[in-house]
C-alpha cells in the first residue's frame, strides 16, 4: 500500500514549500517596507529618543542603536524568518490533525459497527479503501461467529434430546432383564445385545458433546515426522470396512506408492478418517468410496470421492465451518456434531496445506493438498 500514498506525499511536500516561501515573502516584506523603508528613520529616531531619556548624549545613544540593531540585522532577520514559518506551519498543521482526526472517527465507525460509509479525503483514499476492507472483514467474522454459535447452541439442544432416547431405551431394557432372571436365553441375547447397541449409541453422542467442548477450548500443537502417505491411506481404507458394510458399501485405494510427507501421522490420520466417514454417511448403499494420491515436484494431492446426492454450492462453501451439518433434520446418523470438516480444515491448514469440496449430480469429491517443501 505504500506506493499508493504519492498523492499524499505530494499534498505534504507542496504544503511544505508554500509554507516556506510563504514566510520568506513576508518575511522579505516585513524587511524592505517596514525595517528597510518607510518606517526606517522614524524606528532608530524613537530608538535614540529612549536612549537619551536613558541619560545618554545623541551620539552614543546612535552607537548603540547602530551595535543593536545594525550590525545584528541579519539575526533579526532570521529571528523574523522562523517565526512567521513557525506560525504558517501551525496553521497548516491543522490540516494535518484533521487527517488523524477523520481517521480516528473512521476507527470509531468500525470499532461500534456503524453502517455509515469510510469517507476521508481523496489524499487518504488508500486508507479509506484498507478501513472498509476491514470493516467488511469484522462484520463477516462476527456474523459467522454468532452464526457458528447460534448452531452450536441448537446442536446441543438436539442432542441433549437425542441423549434420553438412547438413555430411556437402555434403563427400559435393563430393567426388563433385572425383574425377568427367567427370560428364555434367546429373548435375554436379544435384549442384551439391543440395550448393548444403544448404549454404544449414547456413548457417540456424550462424545460429540466432548468434541463441541474440545474444538473451542484446544489449541491443536502438531508432533512432525517423517511419514509414508501412501500406507497410511491404505490402512484406512482397511479400517473402515466396519464402517462400511452396515451401508454395503466398498473402498478402492489408487496411490501412489511412498509418498513420503512430514507431518503429524496422528492429526492427519484423523483427516482422512473424517472425510472417510463424511463420504461414508452421506454416499449411496451399494456404492464404492474411491482414496486417489499423486505427487509432484513440490505437492501432494489427495483425493477422497463418493458416490451421492450432489451438495449445493451454496451449502459446498459452508461444510467447513464449525457446527454445520450438511443434513437440516436432527438425524445423528450423519454429520455428527459438524465438527469433523472443521477440525480436518485446521489441521490441513497448520500442515500448509489446502482443503476443499466439488459436487456434481453424481459425485462429491474432497480434495486435500500439501506442500513438499514444508
Amino acid at each position: 500500500m505504500k506506493n499508493n500514498y504519492g498523492k499524499l506525499k505530494r499534498t505534504i511536500l507542496l504544503r511544505t514549500l508554500l509554507i516556506t516561501v510563504l514566510a520568506a515573502a513576508v518575511g522579505y516584506g516585513i524587511l524592505t517596507f517596514l525595517v528597510d523603508g518607510i518606517f526606517q528613520d522614524r524606528f532608530a529616531n524613537l530608538v535614540v529618543r529612549i536612549l537619551q531619556r536613558l541619560g545618554m548624549d545623541e551620539w552614543r545613544a546612535i552607537e548603540y542603536y547602530n551595535r543593536i540593531f545594525i550590525y545584528n540585522k541579519p539575526i533579526f532577520v532570521v529571528g523574523v524568518f522562523g517565526i512567521l514559518f513557525f506560525f504558517f506551519f501551525y496553521l497548516s498543521i491543522g490540516r494535518m490533525t484533521r487527517y488523524l482526526n477523520d481517521i480516528s472517527e473512521a476507527l470509531e465507525k468500525i470499532l461500534n459497527a456503524e453502517e455509515e460509509p469510510i469517507v476521508l479525503d481523496p489524499e487518504l483514499a488508500p486508507m479509506a479503501e484498507s478501513m472498509a476492507s476491514l470493516k467488511m472483514k469484522l462484520q463477516r467474522r462476527e456474523k459467522q461467529a454468532a452464526e457458528s454459535e447460534q448452531r452450536k447452541n441448537e446442536l446441543v439442544v438436539y442432542l441433549a434430546h437425542d441423549l434420553k432416547t438412547p438413555l430411556t431405551s437402555v434403563i427400559a431394557y435393563l430393567t426388563m432383564l433385572d425383574e425377568q432372571p427367567d427370560m428364555p436365553r434367546e429373548d435375554r441375547a436379544k435384549y442384551v445385545h439391543i440395550t448393548l447397541e444403544k448404549a454404544i449409541r449414547l456413548e457417540e453422542l456424550i462424545n460429540e458433546f466432548f468434541d463441541i467442548t474440545r474444538f473451542n477450548l484446544q489449541n491443536i500443537v502438531l508432533e512432525k515426522e517423517t511419514l509414508n502417505l501412501s500406507t497410511l491411506l491404505e490402512q484406512l481404507a482397511d479400517e473402515s470396512y466396519g464402517m462400511l458394510s452396515e451401508k454395503n458399501m466398498t473402498c478402492a485405494v489408487d496411490v501412489e506408492e511412498r509418498l513420503m510427507f512430514r507431518g503429524d501421522p496422528g492429526k492427519l490420520a484423523r483427516v482422512f478418517d473424517n472425510l472417510l466417514r463424511n463420504a461414508a454417511a452421506y454416499g449411496y448403499e451399494g456404492t464404492q468410496i474411491l482414496i486417489q494420491a499423486r505427487g509432484s515436484l513440490d505437492r501432494i494431492t489427495i483425493i477422497i470421492t463418493n458416490e451421492g446426492p450432489q451438495i449445493p454450492q451454496q451449502k459446498l462453501e459452508m461444510i467447513f465451518e464449525k457446527f454445520y451439518r450438511m443434513d437440516d433434520a436432527r438425524s445423528s446418523r450423519t454429520g455428527g456434531a459438524g465438527l469433523g470438516l472443521a477440525i480436518a480444515k485446521q489441521i490441513v491448514e497448520l500442515h500448509g496445506g489446502t482443503i476443499s469440496a466439488a459436487s456434481d449430480s453424481r459425485n462429491t469429491r474432497f480434495i486435500v493438498s500439501f506442500p513438499l517443501n514444508m
